[in-house]
């Protein structure tokens, strides 16, 4: 059943990745949540799919460290963090994001 999350989870970053947004929000359940990390000036947070829109195995939990890179408007933007992903009868339901990686597999009982 893990490799079945990991694999729910691939598939919304490849989504993501792709701009595939209603495919992402079908990966989430209706009632997901997701939490930013410490610092982050939304620090509420985020509730239902419309607002939530290297993989590492720990049961119904899945934990992703990836580096967010954008261009476009504004400054360039740089941001390296870990989020863990809770998967429940094959949707995503939560969220929670973590700047320091240790940190976020502690959370899952994990050492780096």
């Amino acid at each position: 059943m893990s490799q079945e999350n990991v694999e729910i989870v691939r598939a919304a970053f490849e989504a993501w990745n792709a701009g595939r947004m209603d495919a992402v929000k079908e990966l989430y359940d209706p009632d997901a949540t997701s939490q930013p990390p410490k610092g982050w000036p939304e620090s509420e947070p985020a509730v239902g799919r419309e607002a939530v829109s290297d993989f590492t195995d720990a049961g119904d939990r899945v934990a992703v460290r990836y580096n967010w890179h954008g261009v476009g408007h504004g400054p360039e933007l740089n941001m390296a963090f870990t989020c863990v992903c809770t998967v429940c009868k094959g949707k995503i339901f939560r969220v929670e994001f973590f700047w320091d990686h240790a940190e976020a597999l502690e959370t899952l009982g994990l050492a780096e």
